[in-house]
């Protein structure tokens, strides 16, 4: 093929600017990219070969080599593995097929006042490491011939970053592909051995395949280091979780998390074991310190990088954990799965299924000791991912014994509004006599700790815990108890304050509802069909009325849930209680029946809906019915 112009794809030539622009301030990223690339595509041969070994031709080994011609200004990466043929050239390196493009670009003009840190994990996040190659240079030419293919099947693809690129037809004997960077003049740091290794040294030393570089050695008459043709490794070239704990250091775990979740902060813990027996497998797991952007989008594949045998076979590997852990990172490493397993296959083995929950409880009993350990680093943590976990108790029944101890809450006991409350806390601090662990659920904790239905067990210095996570409904409704007490929603139902109630408390009750019955019957008729029926409260001090929900319907969050994806909550008739010694309620009674005493229960019902579910059936009505009362009061 004779050689052809192209254009890149609108968004390429974007991105191209911005990286170029954007990342100027952590140029080094662009090794790190360029070798992992290098990395994944040896990694695919071996793939790839499993099913055809011819395409292993006569180089068995696989590596890569990073060499530097300090005159010719030019930096070249190259890998012996599958290599690309003329149409994957010009398909995967002028444009980008990926969903996310338009996101990366937009997040990366966004951080251009971030620090280098974070812009340099933006390029790995989103698939486009190639492209970091022109952050330091001014052209890239890339030599490749695709692993099979026929000698004078290579292609050779140039560009120097702008709208275009060329593409053309090359004769190359070997395999794999060479990236070659045209260095800029303030870029030139880059071809210099002692400088590219202290690079490959930070962000590449795991790499399981060998990087060489030409030795260099002091030459006593040029006063210089010369370049011989003797090739030498300069990484480790063995796989990090591989090698026994005692010689890894806390500094190469962080870089080894950062090397492969591209975040540029630190874990908050790991673990790193390797299990034998019936299934022998070695798992680095990491918990992060920041939740991604993306944590609450349950269809995004999220998981584990699976090795077998330290070959690589996959990214996002979900099937080793479930999906509320979705936030964890690592490896797992087996020594039992076939080299050619499929997603599919990992779906119904029962070794995998064994291996998934061996590394559930393994990043269970991790957060149990952080949050037993490192109280602060936990606090982090739940503030990060705790509405993950949470999804936990509905989902696994099986660990759920293990995940409750992990929930922390805001609770009345504490001032805040952070979660710090674990269930074990509420339980040791219980009232002689409490047999029920109370809580109520709001849109927020705010509105939680105001909410009327806690008046009572404020009152009388009862803890309530305080939820108002999205998934806090839902949660509870798969909880039934925690070391022997049961949960109480206080917006359901009785209180039940069994023996916290005492005589003089039923007496009171018993006596309120005698003297209020007239004021009960004449109330739910003026009411109707809005109420399943009105009763005296004896969870209301401040309050004159409030809503009570029936055991099993629908609370507010469940209910916007539903409507928000489409489907009608079912019908449900609350209670209405009445706070019979509130000045309001008493004005209520001695209201004479008609359309004063009609209007202003009706006030008192859309008042408790608001405290409830922060809205009523109908807004205009209410405001109106509350003009009109007004009215009169200023009459």
């Amino acid at each position: 093929m004779s050689k052809q112009t192209l254009s890149f794809q609108a968004e390429v030539a974007q991105l191209l600017h911005l990286v170029t622009h954007s990342l100027y301030s952590n140029k080094e990223i662009f090794l790190r990219e360029l070798i992992s690339n290098a990395s994944d595509a040896c990694d695919k041969l071996r793939y790839e070969a499993l099913g055809n070994a011819a395409l292993w031709e006569d180089q068995p080994n696989l590596e890569v080599r990073v060499a530097f011609d300090k005159d010719g200004k030019t930096l070249t990466i190259t890998d012996n593995g599958i290599g690309l043929s003329q149409q994957e050239a010009i398909d995967n390196l002028g444009t980008i097929a990926k969903s996310g493009t338009r996101d990366f670009v937009s997040k990366l003009e966004a951080s251009q006042k971030a620090d280098a840190k974070e812009q340099g994990a933006l390029i790995g996040q989103f698939g486009v490491g190639f492209y970091s190659g022109f952050i330091v240079a001014d052209k890239i030419t890339v030599e490749s011939r695709r692993a099979g293919l026929k000698a004078d099947e290579g292609v050779r693809w140039i560009s120097g970053g702008t709208g275009e690129f060329e593409v053309e037809s090359i004769t190359r004997d070997k395999r794999g592909t060479s990236v070659i960077l045209h260095l800029r003049d303030d870029a030139l740091e880059y071809a210099s051995a002692w400088r590219l290794k202290s690079i490959i040294g930070k962000y590449s030393d795991h790499i399981s395949l060998p990087i060489l570089m030409q030795k260099e050695e002091w030459d006593a008459e040029k006063k210089e280091n010369v370049v011989r043709d003797e090739w030498e490794t300069v990484n480790k070239a063995s796989a990090l979780w591989s090698r026994p704990k005692k010689d890894i250091t806390a500094e190469q775990y962080t870089d080894f998390y950062k090397q492969i979740s591209y975040d540029s902060e630190a874990p908050l813990a790991w673990s790193h074991n390797k299990v034998e027996g019936s299934t022998e497998y070695t798992q680095l797991l990491y918990i992060p310190a920041k939740a991604p952007q993306d944590l609450w989008n349950r269809d995004k594949k999220a998981g584990l990088k699976l090795y077998v045998k330290r070959v690589f076979i996959m990214d996002d590997a979900e099937q080793f954990l479930p999906l509320y852990l979705r936030f964890v990172r690592g490896v797992v490493d087996s020594n039992d799965l076939p080299l050619n397993v499929s997603r599919e296959l990992l779906q119904n083995d029962a070794e995998v299924e064994a291996m998934r929950s061996a590394l559930t409880r393994r990043v269970l009993d991790m957060l149990a000791r952080l949050a037993k350990d490192e109280p602060e680093k936990y606090a982090t943590f739940w503030k990060e991912f705790g509405s993950v976990v949470k999804e936990g108790v509905g989902e696994d029944a099986g660990n759920r014994d293990r995940i409750l101890p992990l929930l922390r809450f805001a609770s009345t006991h504490e001032d805040g509004n952070e979660p710090k409350v674990a269930l074990a806390d509420y339980v040791a601090r219980m009232k002689e006599g409490q047999a029920k662990i109370y809580y109520v659920i709001a849109d927020s904790v705010e509105a939680a700790r105001g909410s009327p239905y806690i008046e009572k067990l404020r009152e009388r210095g009862i803890e309530v815990l305080l939820m108002a996570d999205r998934v806090d409904e839902w949660v509870m409704g798969q909880v039934r108890e925690f070391e022997g007490k049961s949960f109480k929603d206080v917006a359901r139902g009785d209180l039940e304050l069994g023996a916290l109630a005492g005589a003089a408390d039923e007496a009171a009750k018993d006596e309120a509802v005698k003297e209020s019955k007239g004021l009960l019957k004449r109330v739910k008729d003026a009411l109707g069909d809005r109420v399943a029926e009105v009763r005296v409260s004896t969870r209301l001090t401040d309050t004159p009325a409030c809503v009570v929900l029936a055991e099993h319907d629908l609370g507010a969050q469940m209910r916007r849930i539903l409507e928000a994806s489409g489907q009608a909550p079912p019908p449900g008739k609350p209670t209405l209680e009445l706070n019979v010694a509130h000045p309001l309620v008493q004005r209520l009674d001695a209201t004479a029946a008609g359309t004063d005493f009609d209007e202003l229960a009706l006030l008192l019902y859309d008042q408790a809906r608001l405290a409830e579910s922060g809205s009523v059936a109908n807004p205009g009505e209410f405001v109106r019915r509350l003009n009109r009362l007004l009215g009169q009061l200023m009459r």
